[in-house]
């Protein structure tokens, strides 16, 4: 399949191509950050085009256990405007327990290889069983959002998860575009959002940045730029 082909199609293209493609086979990994939500209401839009139920369209969703409060309250509000299944996985406690048992419950401030640790017990572990059955799935990833995604594309082969496509509508938007299609069509969001937050994760792990900053710079602020994945999408060596 010739991937390059999807650098030129716009990301309603894109979604729909997907849709069509993998029907239930593909999901959407979504943080609730607003390019998730965005990427949620344009699934919907297509789906209808398309005949599909939306209640049927796949959406999975990894709770940490370290969550901000108004990620919560966003999830609520996304299920009731469009009326779509969230599937929640979470970390698998035994893991969990041996951690904290060992490093204590806020290890990640302690050095690189502890938040890593932290991130794969609580997501890169969790995302594999979540992406089990599935050809496919689609994330809200930007090219403009760090220097670890500058090179991503629309359509990609997963080779970190066993060679499932990775479909990244999203890649060539700016902030304006963001915000201006939130606008537009009055898709729900964060309220973190409002207060500065640019990329949301957990807790302990996520601050509002300035105005000056990088947009992740609010990720794992203690660590440089270079080193800020959790894994699931760069593989951890």
């Amino acid at each position: 399949m010739d991937l390059e082909r999807f650098e030129k199609m716009d990301s309603f293209s894109v979604i729909r191509w997907a849709l069509e493609e993998f029907k239930d086979k593909v999901t959407l990994a979504s943080s609730f950050n607003v390019e998730d939500i965005i990427i949620i209401d344009i699934m919907v839009k297509e789906a209808e085009a398309l005949g599909m139920e939306k209640e049927k369209l796949r959406i999975f969703t990894i709770d940490t256990g370290r969550l901000h409060e108004e990620t919560y309250k966003v999830i609520e509000k996304v299920i009731s405007k469009y009326g779509v299944k969230i599937d929640f996985y979470f970390p698998d406690y035994r893991d969990v327990e041996e951690m904290e048992r060992k490093y204590g419950p806020n290890l990640f401030y302690k050095s690189i290889e502890l938040r890593k640790l932290c991130c794969n017990v609580r997501k890169v572990k969790v995302l594999k069983r979540a992406l089990n059955g599935f050809k496919a799935w689609i994330t809200g990833l930007r090219r403009e959002q760090s220097v670890t995604r500058k090179d991503i594309k629309k359509v990609e082969i997963d080779e970190i998860n066993n060679g499932i496509f990775k479909i990244n509508p999203l890649v060539d938007w700016h902030d304006v575009d963001i915000w201006n299609y939130v606008r537009e069509n009055r898709v729900p969001y964060n309220e973190l959002h409002d207060r500065g937050y640019s990329s949301i994760g957990c807790a302990p792990c996520t601050r509002a940045i300035k105005k000056i900053e990088d947009f992740r710079a609010g990720r794992w602020w203690w660590e440089s730029p270079e080193s800020k994945e959790c894994g699931l999408h760069v593989e951890e060596e």
